[in-house]
């Protein structure tokens, strides 16, 4: 594989939209896809992924690791010559916030039977 090859990508959000095509160098990083994806996120639509730790992207499968780039994480089996390759995007749901979780449990204990035993 030359290693100036372009690449030509789409990527697949949950809802069945896409963000691209677009073509990219074999040599771009799976952390530059993510951050091209959080760019290029529909302000449309809720719960858009904050940083690129949010986002998984899979590709025939396999989930693409962050440091390689798109040569080392291609899978020549899957894709169609001249093809656009198209990668999946999980966006990992927020987190809920550990302390109204707690004001709500520390509430719920608060609260007992009032109950008399004779």
């Amino acid at each position: 594989m030359a290693v100036d090859e372009l690449v030509e990508l789409k990527f697949r959000l949950a809802d069945g939209s896409d963000i691209g095509p677009s073509k990219y160098s074999s040599t771009t990083t799976v952390t530059s896809l993510k951050e091209r994806i959080i760019s290029q996120w529909p302000k449309d639509k809720e719960n858009g992924p904050k940083s690129i730790n949010d986002i998984k992207l899979i590709n025939a499968g396999k989930i693409l690791e962050n440091n390689r780039t798109l040569a080392e994480s291609r899978t020549p089996l899957s894709e169609v010559p001249g093809g656009v390759i198209t990668m999946l995007v999980v966006v990992r749901p927020p987190l809920p916030d550990k302390h109204s979780d707690k004001l709500q449990d520390e509430s719920q204990k608060k609260v007992g039977c009032s109950c008399s035993i004779l």
